[in-house]
């Protein structure tokens, strides 16, 4: 009798790094930090590997996945067969290499990867293979982006990366921002599918997706209606899970440009 197949599902973050293997009791949840020894006497340095979601320290970054990976084995030794993560919709061919290499290197399996908000949309139940436009607001430590869905594919998107956040979200500087950018996310689809768009309204994932003020704000904005996921922070590593195990739907998506 074949043993199950092992998939680990990761979201690599600004401040918080999340996985999920199949079969696993909860979702690992750790800050995105490496901690070097240092010979100052000040004590040993704290490095963050992922800065606007996307690698910034390639051998830190690989530090921190094999942490994560340890995370995963406490209770499923066996090795993994594929590895989905996460990457910002903003990242270029050179970030989502990054992610792949670093990934791959340490998990020694086949690497996949799927845009975050399209993932995270996935985790909240959303139909993304729905003709009509979806919009999704993934707001992160690092990085927030507008995206719409459509058909299984972001057809648009806007990012704002941020230089520093509050424990429940953007700081008050990027509000005006964050507000503009999905603003004008609505303002550029097209005049018939706008009325669609509107009537199912915007919805609100990521770390920083119960940040109250923001939350008042598009709505006053944007004249629709707004609601944050549950857990929101959970959204794109339960999506990258989902879409491990339905490769029929995984097969629905619009491929990341290589």
């Amino acid at each position: 009798m074949s043993q199950p197949r092992r998939f680990m599902a990761l979201d690599l973050g600004t401040s918080r790094t999340r996985s999920l293997a199949l079969g696993g009791h909860a979702i690992a949840d750790r800050a995105s930090t490496i901690v070097r020894r240092s010979s100052a006497a000040d004590g040993p340095d704290v490095v963050w590997p992922i800065r606007h979601g996307m690698v910034a320290d390639p051998g830190a970054c690989l530090r921190l996945v094999r942490l994560v990976l340890q995370d995963t084995c406490l209770y499923d030794s066996r090795p993994l067969e594929r590895v989905l993560a996460g990457v910002p919709v903003a990242a270029t061919a050179s970030d989502r290499r990054a992610v792949r290499v670093a990934v791959a290197e340490i998990a020694g399996c086949e690497v996949g990867l799927v845009e975050e908000p399209l993932a995270a949309a996935v985790g909240v139940g959303l139909d993304v293979l729905d003709p009509r436009p979806r919009l999704l607001l993934d707001v992160g430590a690092g990085i927030v982006e507008a995206v719409a869905i459509e058909g299984g594919a972001v057809i648009d998107a806007a990012a704002l990366q941020l230089s520093a956040t509050t424990g429940a979200g953007p700081a008050a500087y990027a509000l005006d921002g964050v507000v503009d950018m999905t603003a004008g996310l609505l303002r550029r689809l097209p005049a018939a599918a706008r009325p669609a768009a509107r009537e199912r309204g915007l919805v609100v994932t990521g770390g920083g997706g119960q940040h109250e003020v923001l939350l008042r704000r598009l709505r006053t904005a944007l004249r629709l209606p707004v609601s944050v996921a549950t857990q929101p922070q959970h959204a794109t590593v339960r999506g990258l899970m989902r879409l491990c195990l339905q490769p029929a739907l995984a097969a629905g998506l619009t491929p990341l440009a290589r």
